[in-house]
């Protein structure tokens, strides 16, 4: 062999090894899309296709073999998803290419790395176990199988429903895009989602099995709840300045009440009001500290109403059942106590539990599957959200709706056998007034599942956004004929629950 040909080889053999070492490493794949101002779920996309798996471990969620592309391929992951792939996808991503296999490669991902665009108040759904898997056949996109892929997801609670998804990036390529159902089919078989898709793209379900609504109805609500709680802000804020500046000396002990009440409902829809500003003008920051932040707040004051309208119906109770020695030393700042301790208290030690962040209520329309988001407790299936939300939300709810709603069926016993049952008509504006300082319309929130869930979430929106506009009616009310209705009711030995209360 002749030197020229030894050089030659020398020459061949690292310009080959150089070629291999500047092909991209699988492990960094996603790290270095990430970092891209472009799209990096198209990124992501072409570089699994071309990356290699340089470590001898394995890529924790990353799965890639190769297949004979004449045979259909199937696959499970460990997080417990299964891939069937049929013949025809492997055939069309060849693309006329002369090999007889295919490199099929898998990746489960985080539901969080994907942003959503600013698309008029619906966003994603909420991600079954935050887990989005990445299909990818060939070195090319497959779309418009005439055999469908199925992806099948595990359910781990059989009551949820559920629509399959697929990631669409935005039109102006900046890394936001949403959820769409679009080529894809939704069966549940067996405790499992599986999702029959004409493509492949980044796969999910979505999931909620409280709400069902369509994005119409939706938007609808939405409405209603901004208009709702602007009106509220503006009347309990009046409310606040009127006892400020018409308070002469020592208030009645109601009437305190239900200033604080009235300010804790300020607190509740102002802090709504920001959250979701938040989350409209911030599409990425939904997962940042200002969203927990927001949602801590938003979390304490409705605690906080849940709690004033608790001690409402607990000073109600003091009035007409306890009407002989109810005198307690300091009885306003014990209430106040309670009344803002208990909820700072609970929103402390679920701060430390990291349950704050992007909560989203799932919108099922007929074709996508959309939400709106909030700044609120979180709403990852597998996260001690869900426990905090039900004990601290519905639970305590369910406690103090009981708890009203038996103190206002007293009252009306008692107006009964006071005016008889011919003169109870004349009272329905008292019944009213105390339903809604009583936070009776609360309990339409338990009807917002099943048959009456539309009709519910209509009543709830309505009641409850315009709450503080109807406590100002009521405690202008009281300002007005608290001094007249003095002298009508001197024959009851209840008369300071009359005066206050019952007006």
């Amino acid at each position: 062999m002749k030197t020229s040909d030894f050089i030659l080889i020398f020459i061949c053999i690292p310009a080959t090894l150089s070629t291999n070492d500047n092909l991209p490493n699988c492990k960094d794949a996603l790290e270095d899309c990430l970092r891209k101002e472009v799209a990096w779920t198209r990124c992501y996309e072409d570089r699994i296709t071309r990356c290699t798996v340089k470590a001898r471990m394995p890529i924790p969620n990353f799965y890639r073999w190769s297949v004979n592309s004449s045979n259909q391929a199937e696959e499970s992951t460990d997080s417990g998803h299964r891939v069937h792939i049929p013949a025809h996808a492997l055939q069309r991503s060849k693309r006329n290419v002369s090999h007889s296999t295919v490199h099929i490669t898998l990746a489960v991902l985080n539901s969080s790395l994907f942003r959503l665009g600013p698309v008029r108040g619906f966003r994603s759904g909420e991600v079954l176990g935050q887990s989005v898997l990445a299909v990818r056949v060939g070195d090319h996109g497959v779309s418009d199988l005439d055999q469908p892929v199925r992806i099948a997801f595990r359910n781990t609670n059989v009551t949820e429903r559920g629509t399959c998804v697929f990631w669409k990036d935005s039109e102006n390529n900046n890394g936001e895009g949403d959820w769409s159902s679009e080529g894809c089919i939704t069966s549940l078989i067996h405790g499992e989602f599986v999702c029959s898709c004409n493509h492949l793209s980044f796969f999910a379900v979505l999931v909620n099995s409280k709400l069902s609504v369509d994005p119409v109805n939706a938007a609808n609500l939405g409405y209603i709840s901004y208009i709702g709680s602007s009106f509220t802000v503006v009347f309990t804020t009046a409310t606040l300045v009127m006892y400020i500046c018409l308070r002469k000396g020592r208030s009645e002990q109601s009437i305190g009440i239900h200033v604080q009440l009235t300010g804790a409902l300020l607190f509740l829809h102002l802090s709504y009001l920001l959250s979701e500003w938040w989350v409209w003008h911030e599409a990425d920051g939904a997962e940042g500290r200002v969203c927990l932040a927001f949602g801590l707040i938003l979390h304490w004051a409705l605690l906080s109403t849940f709690t004033w309208l608790a001690i409402e119906g607990f000073h109600l109770y003091m009035l007409l059942v306890r009407i002989f020695n109810i005198y307690i030393s300091k009885y306003l700042l014990k209430l106040s106590l309670v009344g803002w301790g208990i909820p700072t208290a609970t929103v402390v030690a679920c701060g430390f539990s990291g349950v704050y962040g992007r909560h989203s209520f799932y919108m099922k329309g007929d074709n996508n599957g959309s939400s709106t988001d909030i700044c609120w407790i979180s709403s990852a299936t597998d996260s001690p959200g869900v426990v905090v939300s039900y004990v601290t939300v519905s639970g305590y709810l369910g406690l103090v709706f009981l708890f009203n709603t038996a103190m206002l069926g007293v009252v009306v016993v008692k107006l009964w056998g006071k005016r008889g049952k011919g003169r109870m008509w004349k009272d329905w504006a008292t019944v009213l007034g105390l339903s809604c300082v009583l936070g009776v319309p609360w309990g339409l929130a338990f009807c917002t599942y099943g048959p009456l869930s539309l009709p519910g979430l209509y009543l709830f929106s309505i009641f409850n956004c315009f709450q503080g506009v109807f406590l100002f009616l009521w405690f202008l009310v009281l300002s007005r004929k608290g001094r007249p209705e003095r002298s009508s009711v001197k024959d009851l030995s209840s008369q300071k629950m009359m005066e206050t209360n019952l007006n």
